[in-house]
């Protein structure tokens, strides 16, 4: 992930991004790390392009053809072929902050809308039974209508989380 264009200053400012139809899998690890991250259905250059002005998002993009109009917005042009790669390309490059605490889930993977917390009580019929008898905190996606909790999935997500953590601060030494 060599390549950027950047008009702008974004340390200190929510930072939020577009993905072309090629980064989906990216795009579902940068809203685990709540990372606003818009993933559309269209694939239009322009429309893009647009989008990302419009919305004072960072392009990302494999696409090198769209790349080549050089101005046509901030961009993260990604070279990885794997999304650890690329999710690691974008943390060192942007340097980023990976908080395991508060903003991590805090958006639906499969929408990107910002989660809400629940009472127990509110997902005892949206959960399954012994997912209600184990699991204290529960979170849900007022769009999608899916309720999360931190069980053995947000454990290995975590892990992986962590773990790419661990690999980025050990290249930079």
């Amino acid at each position: 992930m060599s390549e950027n264009n950047f008009t702008k200053e974004i340390k200190g400012e929510e930072i939020k991004f577009i993905a072309g139809k090629m980064l989906g899998k990216l795009v579902k690890w940068l809203r685990i790390l709540g990372y606003d991250t818009a993933y559309p259905s269209f694939d239009n250059d322009l429309s893009l392009i647009l989008t990302a002005r419009q919305e004072g998002r960072i392009l990302l993009t494999r696409d090198t053809n769209l790349i080549k109009r050089r101005n046509i917005c901030d961009f993260l042009f990604i070279k990885g072929d794997h999304w650890e790669e690329q999710l690691a390309g974008i943390i060192k490059g942007l340097k980023l902050e990976i908080d395991l605490n508060s903003k991590i889930f805090s958006r639906c993977s499969l929408c990107n809308t910002p989660t809400k917390d629940v009472n127990k009580e509110e997902a005892k019929n949206y959960v399954p039974p012994y997912v209600f008898l184990t699991q204290e905190k529960f979170v849900y996606c007022p769009s999608c209508k899916k309720y999360y909790w931190r069980g053995t999935h947000w454990q290995r997500m975590t892990q992986k989380i962590q773990k790419l953590s661990l690999n980025i601060s050990g290249s930079d030494s």
